[in-house]
């Protein structure tokens, strides 16, 4: 018997069912989309998106280009290991703490800067091996890492190495569901033990991941041994330190492999690829100067079709007939030879692919004119743009860090206190402690001025009035250490005997000498607050001088109606 509705009236569209899941619009009536789990969305489609999107960084410009700005404003040369422990926790002094971190720093680079030392490969050093994970991440979708422990050697002291293996070797194995089955269903389940495999991904019943299944090849692989699977565990059993690295961003719950960057701008990569082909060919052409003979005469006896001999084993067919620079193919009778005009190269080619790009660049995080590296805008746009563009590279820097440098970092640094070379009381005893020991930042490429005059006077005000440190101002400006800096500053001005030179200086010889010989009772006193070369006072009269110049700056713009001198 049918339900009716409570009164008997007969039910309406309501909320959502009146818009954007409305059946009944006309416009939405053949929109029939279709989702499920993250596994059946993702897993069993991810071999397919892998391929197209390497293909797409293969031979799409723009697709090559977004990866390629990627790797090189969040990872550049690589980021570096700044520590930063919790003296408080650690009970340490500012300068105690200060050494413990350099030498820590100094000791990291020898593994780190020695591609032997740190890759299993043997082929990247540490900042080698970030942007190798960095390009296979947003390629493939995710990155796995697998520690691997080598004999030690006297010039390599530490038996950590990192082996960074692409997505398409962790799969469910055979016996338990997997590829063997089908190349899109990745859902199986370990027999020993009852835990569901997803995509390679051991999950216990709980949903914590277990461990990873590696394949010894790469699927259909050409001439490839017999494929050998191994089982790995996700953390070690016996310290809990990780086993396995892996590098992905998370779109939806319960999701255990990641999705390539590309996935969602896929389709008008691939479009506007081939529409840039066929303006190219079509410039091409149009720029050909080619001839057509029509005669009633033999063929076989003008030599204007014997362009070059035929390669042997390629005969030219009797039908056969070329296009380029001065060239002339004598036809044969009866023949012609009819061109479209689809009046190419179009004159709205540029504003179209600006137009796509633009949308694939607001997908990607990733502004027009950085994509193209077109910066035609305003001062204003162009920071702006940049601005918008760094928020998600500082964003993937910090998932890079947090899945990739700090666990590497732990593995280290465990092994460093554990053969003695570097001193950590109490490191495995207590996991404060131990966590205290562990912090770090990792600094990368800086995001560059576009107008470095103002930027730099807006850090130098920031630092005056207590709004930043010099050392995030260093960061921000050129991605350098301040203490390092300090540290070289000191030797350079130990050099010139605490004498900076003096640009101000003018005139001849002897006006010069005259001008710089010292009061009498002064002559080369240091610490004299009138002598100029005295670098506490340079120091005051330059910040002086630089904030006079910042307050008149302002008030000119205040004035002028804070239009600013935009360049455009």
């Amino acid at each position: 018997m049918r339900a009716r509705h409570p009164g008997g009236a007969r039910p309406q569209n309501k909320g959502y069912g009146d818009a954007g899941a409305s059946w009944r619009k006309k416009s939405l009536k053949g929109f029939n989309a279709s989702s499920g789990s993250p596994h059946e969305d993702i897993d069993f489609n991810n071999y397919t998106m892998r391929q197209r999107a390497r293909m797409l960084y293969m031979a799409s410009p723009i697709a090559t280009s977004a990866i390629r700005t990627n790797r090189t404003n969040v990872v550049g040369v690589g980021l570096r290991l700044k520590s930063r422990i919790d003296r408080e926790v650690l009970g340490l002094s500012p300068d105690q703490a200060e050494k413990w971190q350099k030498e820590t720093e100094r000791e990291f680079a020898i593994w780190a800067g020695n591609k032997r030392a740190c890759d299993a490969t043997g082929m990247n050093n540490f900042y080698g091996l970030q942007q190798l994970a960095m390009v296979t991440w947003l390629m493939s979708g995710d990155c796995i890492g697998v520690f691997k422990q080598y004999a030690t050697t006297r010039l390599l002291p530490y038996a950590l190495r990192v082996h960074l293996i692409e997505s398409d070797r962790i799969a469910t194995p055979v016996a338990f569901g997997g590829i063997g089955q089908s190349l899109y269903f990745t859902t199986g389940k370990n027999p020993e033990n009852g835990n569901t495999i997803f995509d390679g991904v051991e999950v216990d019943n709980s949903g914590a991941v277990v461990a990873y299944h590696i394949r010894s090849n790469y699927p259909f692989e050409v001439g490839a041994p017999t494929t050998e699977w191994a089982r790995v565990l996700a953390y070690q059993e016996h310290t809990g330190l990780p086993n396995v690295l892996h590098i992905m961003d998370s779109e939806r719950c319960d999701q255990y492999r990641g999705v390539s960057y590309l996935a969602q701008v896929i389709e008008p990569l691939l479009q506007l690829r081939r529409y840039t082909e066929s303006e190219l060919m079509a410039a091409v052409i149009e720029s050909f100067f080619t001839a057509f003979i029509k005669t009633t005469a033999p063929t076989d006896e003008m030599p204007f079709n014997e362009v070059e001999p035929d390669r042997p084993g390629e005969p030219k067919g009797p039908n056969e007939y070329g296009m380029g620079p001065g060239q002339i193919n004598v036809m044969e009778p009866g023949e012609d030879v009819v061109f479209a005009d689809p009046k190419h190269p179009t004159g709205s080619f540029d504003a179209f692919a600006k137009a796509i790009s633009a949308q694939v660049g607001a997908a990607l995080e990733i502004p027009a004119d950085l994509l193209l590296k077109s910066f035609n805008a305003s001062y204003s746009a162009s920071r702006a743009a940049l601005l918008e563009a760094w928020k998600a590279f500082k964003m993937r820097r910090e998932w890079l860090a947090d899945d990739f440098c700090r666990p590497v970092y732990e593995v280290w640094l465990s092994e460093a206190v554990a053969r003695g070379r570097i001193y950590a009381p109490g490191f495995f005893e207590d996991p404060a402690i131990h966590a205290a020991y562990l912090g770090s930042e990792w600094l990368g490429p800086s995001q560059g001025q576009l107008d470095p005059v103002k930027e730099i006077t807006a850090e130098i005000l920031a630092c005056s009035e207590g709004f930043s440190t010099h050392e995030q101002s260093t960061i921000r400006l050129n991605g350098g250490q301040w203490d390092a800096n300090v540290e070289q500053l000191t030797r350079e001005n130990e050099k010139l005997g605490g004498n900076a030179p003096d640009p101000h200086q003018s005139g001849n010889a002897s006006d010069t000498q005259e001008e710089q010989t010292p009061e009498e009772g002064t002559e080369g006193d240091p610490e004299n607050p009138d002598n100029p070369h005295n670098p506490e006072t340079a120091r005051t009269r330059g910040a002086e001088a630089l904030r006079s110049l910042v307050i008149a700056e302002a008030i000119r713009q205040t004035i002028r109606g804070g239009q600013g001198n935009e360049t455009t």
